[in-house]
């Protein structure tokens, strides 16, 4: 989420201060210095406060010069599949829906409520499940303003609402 002009000004500023010991250091990335970037750089990108699209991709760090310079390595087995054999198919579900995400293959313009969608993808049976603490700990909805965590919440108590309306309360 880092501007890429933060990675350039820290190489240069190695450059600059490595090229003290050795002159060849100022023509090497990051003064000759091996750095780690980590994350899914199909997910998270940086933040342009009222750019458009083009803008944050030109501020992203695979838009600078340092990424020719980079090694791309990859991570290849799935963690989230390494759970108990019952919650093998469906772990494996998300894990495809992620990777779909990150591909771009879900969330375009067929997706008529995509909220009511992650809604019932996260908690299937919700109405059913509401008194089972577990299932509750499985689950969570992460999301990215707090507008959204606001629909989705008055979306999950229409769905409670709707069922108490038909249950009957005994007063004690």
């Amino acid at each position: 989420m880092i501007h890429k002009h933060a990675f350039e000004a820290l190489d240069r500023s190695l450059k600059d201060i490595l090229s003290c010991d050795f002159r060849g250091n100022s023509k090497l990335p990051f003064g000759g210095k091996t750095i780690v970037f980590g994350g899914d750089f199909r997910q998270i990108l940086p933040v342009v406060s009222n750019g458009s699209r083009q803008d944050i991709v030109n501020a992203s760090l695979s838009s600078s010069y340092i990424w020719s310079s980079c090694k791309v390595l990859t991570l290849t087995k799935n963690m989230r599949l390494s759970v108990l054999a019952s919650d093998i198919q469906e772990t494996a579900t998300c894990a495809k829906w992620i990777l779909d995400i990150g591909e771009g293959k879900v969330g375009g313009l067929n997706d008529v409520d995509p909220i009511g969608s992650l809604i019932g993808f996260v908690y299937p049976s919700i109405v059913e499940n509401a008194k089972n603490p577990v299932y509750f700990q499985e689950r969570a909805i992460i999301a990215p303003k707090n507008e959204v965590v606001q629909e989705i919440n008055e979306r999950l108590l229409k769905l409670f609402s709707r069922k108490s309306n038909h249950m009957d309360y005994i007063s004690r």
